[in-house]
């Protein structure tokens, strides 16, 4: 059953455009751009990479024993998806199970924020504030570092820039962050010529 699109930055209820607006609009964010969650599958992803404006971020190779749970995107049919999210489950470094979602998202977006128990829209002054970056990601040769964001003691969240968008990584629990810290190397999952065997699993509750 297909859902209806939510809000990025709290997931509420949105009202779609009518004779008097153009924008889906939330009664708490006032105009957002609408959020879709997409089956974990070949369907799903091709479905983002249909509509998707900013990076499809995979790491790759996953970690030992993780799967793909599901896609999310945010955006109308009018300026295609300016947020996009790709959810991945797996065995946690410390033990039980592990969730993570990674994100890449325009400014003013908010969906990173939400996932990550911020109030949003975007990291902010959390990000280049003259701290050191506690992690990195490496995409072809290039390395962007990551600032970790003070949340909630249930989930790790880290945030940074790469490609001219916001990327966000968050992890349940807290302890599974680790593997952001181990440098994960990314895969834009738009780019050409990639045969990729993704492994699929149950949906991620995380991005409902």
């Amino acid at each position: 059953m297909k859902r209806e699109p939510t809000c990025p930055r709290c997931g509420g209820d949105v009202a779609a455009p009518n004779a008097w607006s153009s924008a889906w609009r939330c009664a708490v964010h006032g105009d957002v751009q609408p959020t879709h969650v997409r089956s974990p599958s070949v369907e799903g992803l091709n479905a983002l990479l249909e509509v998707t404006r900013v990076p499809v971020w995979l790491p790759w190779p996953l970690p030992s024993g993780w799967i793909v749970s599901g896609f999310a995107d945010a955006g109308d049919e009018r300026e295609g998806a300016r947020a996009c999210a790709v959810a991945l489950s797996g065995p946690a470094p410390l033990g039980g199970p592990g969730e993570m979602v990674i994100v890449a998202e325009e400014p003013g977006v908010g969906l990173g924020a939400w996932y990550a128990g911020l109030s949003g829209p975007d990291p902010g002054p959390k990000v280049f504030d003259g701290t050191p970056p506690r992690a990195g990601v490496e995409y072809r040769g290039h390395e962007w570092p990551l600032w970790y964001i003070d949340t909630d003691p249930g989930r790790a969240a880290y945030a940074g820039e790469a490609m001219g968008s916001w990327l966000w990584a968050i992890f349940w629990p807290a302890a599974a962050g680790t593997l952001a810290i181990e440098d994960l190397e990314l895969r834009d999952l738009r780019d050409p010529d990639q045969d990729l065997d993704l492994p699929f699993g149950a949906p991620s509750p995380r991005l409902h």
